[in-house]
């Protein structure tokens, strides 16, 4: 399983890298504020990305998770892996939903969602549920 673990840490770098950037004002992959709020936020008539602190609350999250496979257990180690399993799994479920849809509808946000943000989600979670079966 540790092929496994490695697998969701390298996944989830390159978000929380991302959001790290974001939160300091470093429009990657688009250089333009506006095309990057709408490709990643998706909500109506968006055109700034998020403030800095909830960016860089989602990167140290994402680094959380990262780094949360590969520690020792301690006693909340499970619950964490639970909640990750239940919060990525929650996230890529939600995108498939018409509710969401109305939600974030902006493009190409909604076609990046379904394609690639819902799917990566649901892989997240599948592996996160599959490290607390394994006890790994």
């Amino acid at each position: 399983m540790t092929w496994l673990a490695a697998l969701l840490s390298a996944l989830l770098a390159i978000p929380a890298l991302l959001h790290l950037l974001w939160a300091l004002g470093i429009w990657l992959p688009l250089r333009e504020e506006a095309a990057l709020a709408r490709a990643v936020v998706g909500a109506k008539d968006v055109t700034r990305m998020p403030p800095a602190i909830p960016c860089a609350v989602v990167a140290m999250a994402l680094t959380f998770a990262a780094v949360l496979p590969h520690r020792p257990a301690f006693p909340l180690h499970t619950p964490f892996m639970l909640l990750c399993t239940v919060v990525f799994t929650l996230r890529g479920a939600a995108t498939y939903l018409p509710a969401w849809r109305r939600i974030v509808p902006q493009q190409p946000f909604a076609t990046l969602d379904r394609s690639c943000y819902g799917p990566l989600c649901l892989l997240l979670g599948a592996g996160f549920f599959i490290l607390t079966l394994t006890g790994a």
